[in-house]
């Protein structure tokens, strides 16, 4: 047992490089997600005394992961209240004016967003834009998907708090020593990265495949289901007389489809027709839309067997139809629970296609899955509908446009006091969101549910395991051998090699977790040789972020990857020259401007 001590004593850096070896092994063969494999590397570490106990829930402290937290919370309201909703409903109807020149927009857009959202979100978001924009465009999808996501990470590369992965280098160069970097610090550097991508990609465009997706990826890669349901145009309503075209509701997320008068549906040149009482507006909408229209009241919603029955009242559930549903082949308005009980069906949603021709009309089909509105009573008697499968209360909730000035203040403002300097953008992001919180822009569970807690884990577990290779003595052995080899090389190749080092790893590996681990590796190298460091961490910054040749070199790519239909090797066509493009770019800036 003493020999064993002893030997751990002896080779305490050796170890250490040892297991860090090891969780690189594992991280490339992907049996395991990241989160896990960084987990038990830490726990490894712990296990061989390389990281004691008061070390290990010291990275509790740092602020990095908390500030995304941060983040996650405030783009989450922003997606609640509604904001980018509109933003896309803003971008399809200019798609449709001038379709060229909304794809310079978006393409703007896209990167202003990224510079101060989480980019997964937003290119979420820009997926089924993408593909409309196709449609009206002409280009193929295929030419368009890579570019967006690719300015997305681009416009990520702009600020502080452009990507998880800037924040958590900021975050361990403090620790570190360093000034803390400011929220428009990079900014220059990613400016050349952003101005170089862009040429490339209008320059490379012809690396770019052409070819359709298959019919899995025209579906955008969103989970969002549409559902068909009906707004009714009360006795009393103000919207009476007017056109349908100048109602501000129908966009991407609400789409009109027909309207129901007296028996005849009319499905052309809906634009111009004058509304009266009683009119049925047949619309396809997420699931999000139907819950902002039911809760505004200004139409009645859906379809029930007693008129007197209101959407707008009790709660709503979600309902599989059971293939064993004796109704079915049967009109959704003959549906026998409806009969039975006081409710309102306010939607249908049916897997790759809506039903129709009317709610109402609509036939039955197992699996098909209803929104349905009504008091506990008649809920609790869903529930016990042995015909209705997975019957609960729905997690979709309504839009907030009412509070969307809120969610946008609290955002400029959290990046406004940043970048001043009156406070920290931890700090500065923590104020904003407990004012999203206290004015009810974001429920609390939605707030903790928009956190990505997958990235938080791998964030806290990898500054463990770069505390402890640390502590170890791994980080000063592995800067004692390349010490050497890079004494007489000039600052200027140092932040090359810093850069496309940490842009290869990137590649292979989470983004992060090359962040976490080369960060305290490039801040101590910088000090061995006497150079300035900061130049140096904001090409790791950088690099780690700006990967465009894999399917897995970025988060966002993956989405891209699945929503195109690419293969592997469109993404190695186009991203390699552009990885190369880029890299030329930001570091000549560092070397020119740092």
């Amino acid at each position: 047992m003493h020999f064993i001590t002893a030997l751990l004593g002896i080779y305490r850096a050796e170890i250490g490089l040892l297991i860090l070896a090891c969780m690189f092994v594992a991280f490339v063969r992907e049996r395991y997600s990241p989160t896990v494999i960084a987990v038990v590397g830490a726990c490894a570490f712990g296990i061989f005394g390389l990281l004691d106990e008061k070390a290990l829930f010291s990275v509790f402290s740092n602020g990095a992961p908390l500030t995304v937290g941060a983040m996650f919370i405030l783009s989450g309201a922003l997606v609640r209240t509604g904001v980018i909703g509109r933003v896309a409903d803003l971008v399809m109807s200019r798609a449709q004016r001038h379709p060229r020149l909304a794809l310079a927009e978006v393409t703007l857009g896209t990167m202003i967003l990224s510079a101060f959202l989480n980019n997964t979100p937003v290119v979420v978001l820009l997926i089924p834009i993408m593909f409309k924009l196709a449609q009206a465009t002409g280009y193929p999808v295929k030419k368009l998907l890579i570019p967006m996501n690719a300015v997305a990470v681009l416009g990520g590369c702009l600020t502080l708090v452009g990507t998880s992965t800037n924040l958590v280098v900021a975050g361990i160069a403090a620790d570190q020593g360093m000034a803390p970097f400011g929220i428009f610090d990079i900014t220059p550097y990613g400016l050349a990265g952003v101005i170089a991508g862009l040429v490339a990609l209008l320059c490379l465009s012809f690396l770019l495949p052409s070819d359709p997706p298959s019919i899995a990826g025209e579906g955008g890669g969103t989970a969002i289901q549409d559902y068909l349901t009906e707004l009714i145009v009360p006795q009393d309503s103000d919207v009476i007389g007017r056109e349908v075209g100048a109602f501000g509701i129908f966009g991407r997320s609400v789409q009109l489809l027909g309207i129901k008068r007296g028996g005849t549906i009319r499905r052309r040149d809906l634009d111009q027709e004058e509304l009266h009482a009683g009119d049925h507006l047949i619309v396809r909408a997420d699931g999000a839309a139907i819950m902002t229209l039911r809760e505004s009241g200004q139409f009645d919603i859906g379809v029930a067997a007693d008129s007197r029955t209101s959407a707008h009242v009790g709660a709503v559930v979600e309902a599989m139809i059971a293939p064993s549903h004796p109704s079915i082949g049967e009109r959704l308005i003959d549906i026998p629970f409806l009969h039975a009980l006081r409710v309102r069906i306010i939607g249908i949603h049916r897997a790759r296609h809506l039903p129709g021709p009317a709610l109402a009309e609509a036939r039955i089909r197992g699996a098909d899955r209803l929104l349905v509105a009504g008091g506990d009573d008649a809920m609790r008697a869903l529930k016990d509908n042995p015909h209705l499968i997975g019957v609960d209360v729905s997690r979709t909730r309504a839009f907030r446009p009412r509070k969307a000035w809120i969610a946008i203040a609290a955002m400029v403002g959290a990046v406004g006091l940043s970048a001043f300097d009156v406070v920290g953008i931890g700090l500065a992001a923590v104020i904003a969101v407990g004012l999203i919180l206290i004015t009810r822009c974001i429920d609390p569970e939605e707030a903790w549910g928009a956190i990505d807690g997958d990235v938080l884990i791998l964030i806290f577990a990898m500054l463990a395991v770069g505390l402890a290779l640390e502590q170890a003595g791994s980080v000063a052995l592995m800067v004692g051998w390349v010490t050497p080899l890079l004494q007489h090389a000039p600052p200027w190749a140092l932040v090359f090699l810093i850069y496309f080092f940490s842009l290869l790893l990137s590649e292979l590996l989470s983004n992060n977790a090359v962040a976490a681990l080369l960060t305290p590796i490039t801040i101590a190298l910088a000090h061995q040789l006497g150079v300035d460091a900061r130049p140096l961490v904001i090409a790791l910054m950088i690099g780690a972020s700006a990967c465009f040749a894999t399917p897995i070199g970025y988060q966002t790519n993956a989405l891209v990857y699945a929503a195109g239909d690419y293969r592997f090797a469109d993404f190695v066509r186009i991203g390699v020259p552009i990885n190369i493009v880029v890299g030329l770019a930001v570091c000549s800036a560092l070397v020119l401007l740092g």
